[in-house]
């Protein structure tokens, strides 16, 4: 290759180079600058490449002509882009060849990824918080509910007595809440029509806005299927419904609308959330104050909230995030300061049809009852729990339905007390995670495997996901999540004795 073929190739270098090239004058002025620096210039709004170097560019030039030393990675911020320049000086010719990269959407993934990683550890965290408070809880409901249906107990110590219980019942809905965030909350799934689930609370969510605020619903029809929860997808509902209302205090506009979307993989590489393939769609638009980055980067951590003292504890949201991601989907807000907000959760289409959701989101009520109303039995039950408190209080309350019962603290005792008494014991009630390396759900296939008539009841403070697997067993079959009242525990019981509980489907437990 001669000098002028060499001298050519040189040249072309900065022509044909993907990323921004600028050539800058001893003044600061642009004497060159290549397709990719007028099409990043172009991109974002700019007249010319020399109206998006930094505003400091002319002592930038300065310093490296005066010092000869290359300025490196400085970021500058043009119209909501982030820019990283390099300055390069070439001091024969007193220029400075400056080189731009636009690492906007890099630096938003890896916040994006951060903020994940974030709400993964929180989420371990409040699952295993709540896991301790539900085995605390069932212990002061079971107590305080023995205590307001003894006999002849005084007006006012059962009046306390209630109340304890109620306040116990309370927190356990707040427990479940963070389960929800945490996504160890316990999901019926079955193939939802995402239309008809919001016909049929539109009615309930139209009384909660309010007649100041217009509630439209656009249906997109014949959607396909989602493979969900109805319960959580109401709550997602309610809670976003009522996040819109709480923004729009002077009134507005809240749209509920649904959609189809099929994402590519370039579409779903900016969200780490995210991934390629056919979804569909929830979103809810409000008119509201909207929300500035620093509420959108915390917006989905439990007990952040920017309400007053007393409106709320900020799980609507976290509850929120964790049911999306708990149905592999995922939430997507977009929002500035007197704009409104729009959240958009993104749920898996399923591939067959969608089953009927018509039960609307069911009221909150207690589960106590008259402890004399309990069912009862006189089989003889195997109960193994960990917490001493708790076995105590499960083992008063079978005896007083009349059962039979043997205990042990730990799977590894449980199986002594198995290989003494296994023709008598017609029922296992088992805590999901227990210490001494038998879980639950190790315990019971061992039994099972011996007696296969044997019946299992698990129970557990969080979801059986945490048990080391990913169990899926359905509540209403023969899983009972803590707390729950004596009248609860009784009722289970018997019904799986009965036979009106069997095991979870095969296919549910992995």
């Amino acid at each position: 290759m001669n000098l002028e073929e060499l001298n050519q190739d040189l040249a072309s270098f900065p022509r044909s180079n993907p990323n921004p090239v600028l050539s800058l004058s001893a003044d600061g002025s642009v004497i060159y600058y290549n397709d990719a620096a007028r099409d990043l210039a172009a991109a974002i709004g700019a007249d010319t490449p020399a109206s998006i170097l930094p505003s400091d560019t002319a002592a930038l030039i300065t310093l490296c002509l005066g010092s000869g030393e290359k300025i490196m990675n400085l970021l500058a911020t043009v119209r909501r882009r982030t820019i990283s320049w390099s300055f390069i000086p070439i001091l024969e010719a007193k220029v400075v060849h400056c080189y731009a990269t636009d690492i906007t959407d890099r630096l938003n993934l890896e916040a994006q990824l951060r903020h994940s990683v974030k709400m993964e550890a929180v989420g371990q965290l409040a699952a295993g918080v709540a896991h301790d408070f539900n085995n605390i809880l069932t212990i002061i409901q079971g107590h305080a509910d023995l205590l307001a249906g003894a006999s002849g107990l005084p007006e006012p110590c059962e009046s306390s007595a209630r109340q304890i219980g109620a306040a116990a019942e309370r927190a356990g809905k707040l427990i479940k809440q963070l389960l929800m965030f945490s996504r160890k909350q316990v999901m019926q799934q079955r193939n939802l029509d995402l239309n008809e689930v919001i016909l049929n609370l539109s009615p309930m969510l139209r009384g909660l806005v309010g007649e100041q605020i217009v509630f439209r619903f656009n249906a997109t029809p014949n959607l396909p299927a989602v493979s969900a929860d109805l319960g959580m997808i109401q709550q997602i509902l309610v809670n976003l419904v009522l996040n819109a209302r709480d923004a729009m205090p002077n009134g507005g506009q809240i749209t509920v609308a649904t959609s189809r979307q099929a994402l590519e993989p370039v579409s779903s590489v900016l969200n780490p959330d995210a991934r390629p393939g056919h979804f569909v769609c929830l979103k809810v638009t409000d008119t509201g104050c909207g929300m500035d980055a620093h509420t959108l980067s915390h917006l989905f951590e439990p007990f952040f909230t920017t309400k007053e003292t007393g409106k709320g504890i900020g799980l609507g949201l976290a509850t929120i995030y964790g049911i999306a991601k708990q149905h592999q989907g995922w939430v997507v807000v977009d929002s500035q300061v007197g704009a409104g907000s729009t959240f958009t959760i993104f749920l898996p289409g399923a591939d067959t049809p969608a089953k009927s959701a018509a039960p609307a989101l069911a009221a909150d009520v207690g589960l106590s009852q008259n402890l004399a109303d309990m069912a009862r039995g006189d089989e003889t039950i195997l109960v193994v729990e960990d917490e001493p408190a708790l076995r105590e209080l499960v083992v008063d309350i079978l005896e007083l339905c009349g059962y039979r019962i043997f205990q042990a603290n730990s799977g590894v005792e449980a199986l002594g007390v198995w290989a003494l008494h296994k023709d008598e014991v017609d029922l296992l009630l088992t805590d999901m995670v227990m210490p001494g390396g038998v879980s639950g759900r190790q315990l019971a296939e061992r039994l099972q495997a011996e007696s296969p008539g044997l019946k299992v009841i698990y129970t557990s403070g969080y979801s059986p996901g945490m048990a080391g697997k990913d169990i899926a067993l359905l509540e209403g079959f023969n899983f009972l999540a803590k707390p729950y009242p004596p009248t609860r525990l009784a009722q289970v019981v018997r019904e799986c004795l009965d036979g009106k509980r069997g095991p979870a489907p095969a296919s549910q437990i992995s």
